[in-house]
């Protein structure tokens, strides 16, 4: 795998010039806050008008929808499970929501990905973990595909971008 297939960046994820971006839905897949509420707004009411006909999420799946009036062609939603200390599978749950977009991407041959921190917001997923989680899952599906070319992990704060960064140095 070619090193340069992943990469850290500080930002909203909302204008980041990739084939798609994947957002940190909720189950119904109908906005919200944080990342999955500033994605609705900068997308546009015809993001919601699809999203509906999606019938949901659940928890480690992924749909796909257009990416609107975003830069991204795409628009990959994917539940992230809220933390509860570990006890309830929240780390095999956010593998799944890793290897979940990353295979549609594969499918609709996406050349170039953006990911939030998955679940860190008010899901309460701890940062540190979920940067390990989101790495090495991407890291194991490149090994084996060859979309997406490349992978942004975005990073809103600077705690996040840190988590990422350390990970990302081994």
């Amino acid at each position: 795998m070619k090193k340069n297939r992943l990469e850290i960046i500080k930002g909203d994820i909302t204008h980041i010039n990739v084939d798609a971006i994947v957002n940190a839905a909720n189950a119904s897949l109908r906005g919200g806050g944080g990342v999955d509420g500033a994605i609705h707004k900068a997308a546009g009411p015809e993001l919601l008008s699809e999203c509906e006909k999606l019938n949901g999420c659940d928890t480690g799946e992924a749909k796909i929808t257009g990416g609107y009036n975003l830069k991204a062609k795409y628009i990959i939603h994917t539940v992230g499970p809220v933390w509860f200390g570990g006890y309830r599978d929240e780390p095999e749950q956010l593998a799944s929501c890793y290897q979940s977009s990353l295979k549609l991407a594969k499918d609709k041959k996406v050349r170039t990905i953006a990911f939030p921190g998955i679940s860190t917001g008010v899901y309460g997923f701890p940062k540190d973990l979920a940067a390990v989680i989101a790495i090495n899952e991407t890291r194991r599906f490149l090994l084996k595909n060859s979309y997406p070319e490349r992978v942004i992990f975005v990073a809103f704060d600077d705690e996040s971008f840190e988590a990422f960064r350390k990970i990302l140095e081994l």
